[in-house]
């Protein structure tokens, strides 16, 4: 891998060596720090959490939409007892897929966030007065965390989406931060990862203590988390000067599609959109 002042890497566990130590609570916590820090002077605004992009919003949110309605359909679409649907959007910013998708999906749709304005502003922007959805479908909970330190509660969530933040967890916390998570889903419940992807091993970017890894090295993480892929898809539509960007519907099941009864041609307890 390389980083983003020239160097090169035979490995990335020789990049974590000298950015967290091994074992080491002081450089881990100035990682962790320093990438907060770097937020924090990000103005709390779509096209500030985007980086200056914030014409992609759309086109982000309509393929986000199609990837997450599918499965849905697929793993719930079948329900016939009736059930509260729960969305936790970690690395959550300003609330924007919150807003402009979860909330459309879930009743209750819960953030995890470590940098106080953005989720200042996401309580703004996800106050009912500023939502188009029914009552009934509300955020909840708002959590000023990283997610190297954050713990979901048993069995709470349908869907745990992680968006463009878990670049800036290591490998180590990586793997915690899920195996966590894991006991957050509720039966048949998913993570969707949509994240940057590199064409190979990783790219460090040292002003903001982030990593954009390869598909290759998020699938060896997956493995290591006890976690299978049950979907991919690319992003499409974005700028050419842009990294990649893949989405991951992961499961706890190794045969997640198995679970699947035959669906009733009226489902009747599908989550949908709300028009």
């Amino acid at each position: 891998g390389v980083d983003s002042e020239g160097r090169s890497f035979t490995c990335a566990e020789e990049m974590w060596r000298e950015e967290v130590g091994e074992d080491d609570p002081v450089k881990r916590g100035q990682w962790i720090s320093e990438g907060v820090g770097y937020w924090e002077g990000v103005e709390a605004t779509v096209n500030g959490v985007l980086g200056g992009y914030g014409h992609v919003n759309e086109i982000d949110i309509q393929a986000s939409e199609l990837f997450l309605k599918s499965i849905l359909l697929e793993r719930f679409g079948d329900s016939g007892k009736p059930r509260r649907f729960a969305a936790l959007d970690c690395g959550a910013g300003i609330g924007r897929v919150s807003k402009d998708l979860l909330i459309r999906y879930f009743h209750e749709v819960e953030l995890v966030e470590p940098v106080v304005h953005f989720l200042d502003a996401a309580r703004s922007n996800l106050a009912p007065e500023n939502l188009n959805a029914p009552w009934e479908h509300k955020a909840t909970n708002f959590f000023c965390e990283p997610l190297q330190e954050f713990t979901p509660q048993d069995q709470r969530y349908d869907v745990i989406w992680v968006q463009w933040c878990i670049g800036h967890l290591s490998d180590e916390d990586f793997v915690s931060f899920f195996k966590r998570a894991k006991v957050g889903l509720k039966p048949g419940g998913f993570f969707i990862l949509k994240e940057n992807i590199a064409k190979s091993g990783f790219v460090l970017d040292k002003q903001d203590k982030s990593i954009t890894r390869s598909d290759l090295y998020f699938k060896q993480l997956f493995h290591r988390c006890g976690l299978h892929i049950y979907k991919m898809k690319d992003q499409r539509g974005f700028p050419d000067e842009l990294f990649g960007v893949k989405m991951y519907a992961l499961t706890t099941e190794k045969d997640a599609r198995k679970v699947r009864s035959t669906r009733p041609k009226k489902p009747t307890n599908t989550p949908a959109i709300i028009k």
